[in-house]
């Protein structure tokens, strides 16, 4: 454990989004407090993109970020643009991460699955973080681009990320992305397995200098890691909070990979034990404040830039205003952390 400051946490909408009302007490949370930044996951129901522009129509503009759209969805191009026009409408440099998604839903759109996802993806970021920066996306990016350009003009310059489970794609965002994004990887996994990983892949990055030509990438990208949290509570059981929280991933072949990879025993027949098995290995964070502020430090201690807390199992047992109660005790209890030693966050929130 370091005295190093604890980054104020982001925030993530934990839920499909239908209608924006579901998002505005989130964004207000963001808006009225330290928070970092609202994110929200891919959506099928309606589209990230416009959901925070009309926010930030209605006066709830704020830094966003999107962990993380699937590649087979969009064209680079249209990517860059997307991410670009968000980062223009709410005035802060978007995150806009991405991942190949799960095979099943690859091949239900396009009919094939990809061959070697993370070759893809590396192929993906690069060419939406080059027309993000006014270059042509690379000729072998594999999606014809050709020598198209987006309209130069200054805006807030989004960062491209990577969705990271494993270290085969966290080389690949240590070689292309501005950030890589995790979601469910204990603190120990993230130190052992992700950072070693990123490391390697940007040991071939040049390290970018001040001044005109820059590309403006970190050596390594910085980590931003997606933890669900609930708070300790009368009638709260950590292990349903837990299961409704990650009951999805742990299905997901490529998250129960990763979970066992970080020694999580999954038992597929017993979900009350391999809920049992998260909390213990932090992977979901539960406790009075004060023992959640301790354990989000331990993802700082790991090498996390950024933890994004995520309700999900608080508002699917007890519901939206729930959720947004448990979100904002903890940013506070995170803000009086900071106070009382004498420091603020390492990471303040985006600028317009």
């Amino acid at each position: 454990m370091t005295n190093a400051p604890l980054p104020t946490p982001g925030v993530i909408v934990p839920v499909q989004i239908t209608r924006p009302d579901t998002v505005a007490p989130f964004a207000t949370l963001v808006r009225d407090t330290d928070a970092r930044r609202l994110w929200t996951g891919q959506g099928f129901a309606t589209d990230a993109h416009q959901v925070f522009a009309h926010l930030a129509g209605r006066g709830l503009a704020v830094p966003t970020g999107i962990s993380v759209g699937l590649m087979a969805l969009r064209h680079p191009f249209e990517a860059a643009l997307q991410a670009r026009t968000l980062s223009v409408v709410t005035g802060f440099p978007v995150v806009a991460g991405y991942g190949p998604g799960e095979p099943e839903f690859v091949e239900a759109l396009g009919g094939t699955r990809y061959p070697a996802p993370v070759s893809f993806s590396r192929r993906y970021a690069q060419e939406v973080r080059s027309l993000l920066h006014g270059e042509p996306a690379p000729a072998d990016g594999g999606h014809r681009a050709g020598r198209a350009r987006l309209p130069a003009f200054d805006h807030p310059m989004p960062e491209v990320g990577l969705g990271v489970l494993r270290p085969a794609m966290a080389r690949a965002a240590g070689a292309v992305a501005d950030v890589a994004i995790t979601w469910l990887t204990p603190p120990p996994y993230v130190a052992r397995t992700i950072v070693p990983a990123l490391e390697a892949g940007a040991a071939g990055r040049r390290t970018p200098a001040p001044g005109p030509g820059s590309d403006g990438r970190p050596t390594v990208p910085r980590i931003v890691t997606v933890v669900p949290v609930a708070l300790a509570g009368k009638g709260r059981d950590p292990e349903v909070l837990a299961f409704h929280a990650a009951r999805h991933h742990m299905s997901v072949p490529h998250y129960a990979d990763m979970l066992r990879r970080a020694g999580v025993a999954l038992d597929p027949a017993d979900p009350r034990a391999s809920s049992r098995a998260l909390i213990e290995s932090g992977a979901f964070v539960t406790g009075d404040a004060d023992q959640v502020v301790r354990a989000l430090e331990r993802y700082r201690d790991a090498g996390v830039d950024e933890v994004v807390l995520n309700p999900a199992g608080v508002l699917a047992t007890e519901g939206l205003p729930a959720a947004v109660r448990d979100v904002e005790e903890i940013l506070a209890a995170v803000a009086s952390r900071n106070r009382v030693a004498g420091r603020s966050g390492e990471e303040a929130k985006p600028r317009g």
